[in-house]
């Protein structure tokens, strides 16, 4: 099971916005973001993906879900406007957001590109 975030949550494993103006990644490896509302047909597409990327991926890799319903204070913060929306944190550097029912090689590219992380042997 994926990890949802709470605001609290949030602040502790991603970016705690209250202390920091500037973007500072507070974890250790690098993390995807599912912003996803659970009436949202394409999220429901997309979740048994992550599901899958997870296992692949293990340990190198944080997935996590925020329900933009229950959390629209952090919905807000990033401007999400339709979903699902995909927020790529590398562990340096600025997250990249993708927007949409993306298939799984798409995903595969972006957390090798953006996250530069590569699937254990």
């Amino acid at each position: 099971m994926l990890e949802h975030l709470t605001k609290e949550t949030f602040k502790e494993k991603v970016f705690n916005f209250e202390l920091n103006k500037e973007w500072k990644y507070e974890g250790i490896k690098p993390c995807l973001i599912d912003f996803y509302a659970d009436w949202c047909g394409p999220c429901k597409m997309v979740a048994p993906i992550l599901e899958e990327l997870q296992a692949e991926y293990g340990d190198n890799l944080h997935i996590y879900k925020v329900n933009t319903e229950d959390q629209q204070e952090l919905a807000g913060m990033f401007g999400i406007q339709s979903i699902p929306s995909l927020l790529f944190v590398p562990v340096d550097g600025q997250p990249q957001m993708a927007m949409g029912a993306l298939p799984k090689s798409t995903f595969e590219q972006a957390i090798s590109e953006v996250l530069k992380v590569e699937k254990p042997a």
